[in-house]
């Protein structure tokens, strides 16, 4: 009897052995279910541009101002913004929504800042929005940031978005593409 337990262990082992492979111990690679790539367009309020600004400066430091971007890799200030949404890099392109939220530049000796902001669609191809948070160190040529949540099409949505600045003109105007990955789409 005890051979026989003994017998019954061992093929037990050796059957439980050879099931557990190595690929099954590999990370699974997951397939975006929904990408997109979007562009926005931020024009920041210089005191001169009200009629076309999207963004200003509402809050800075005590040596910058609310006009002009601090010094110091403009650390300190806080701007919200309110930007279109284009399905390519043109500017007068008709947008498809809005890039609502804030950025703050957070570090005095490197160009980068922190993101929270909102793409809320308007358009028939999409309705809903998609939420973003995340640290933005500007110098690299892409940074990624998290895709935190949604509404409607987008509803609880997460995933990944990778920036890239597309253009600028001067402390002004920027352009972001914003490359999304999806990865939980209900």
């Amino acid at each position: 009897m005890r051979r026989l337990i003994s017998a019954l262990f061992l093929l037990l082992l050796i059957t439980v052995g050879s099931s557990a492979s190595p690929t099954h111990w590999r990370k699974r690679v997951r397939e975006p279910c929904k990408k997109l790539v979007l562009y926005f367009h931020d024009i920041i309020y210089n005191g001169h541009n009200a009629k076309n600004a999207t963004s200003a400066i509402v809050g800075a430091p005590s040596w910058g101002n609310k006009t002009i971007l601090a010094g110091q890799n403009h650390f300190g200030d806080v701007v919200v913004f309110d930007d279109p949404i284009t399905l390519d890099n043109n500017l007068h392109s008709p947008p498809v929504g809005r890039a609502q939220g804030f950025y703050i530049y957070d570090k005095k000796e490197i160009f980068t800042s922190w993101l929270a902001f909102s793409f809320v669609f308007n358009s028939t191809q999409h309705k809903g929005s998609i939420n973003f948070a995340g640290a933005d160190p500007l110098m690299n040529k892409t940074r990624d940031i998290s895709v935190i949540g949604g509404t409607g099409d987008f509803f609880m949505t997460r995933g990944v978005a990778t920036l890239s600045t597309d253009a600028f003109e001067g402390e002004v105007y920027f352009r972001l593409r914003v490359d999304m990955n999806l990865y939980e789409c209900w």
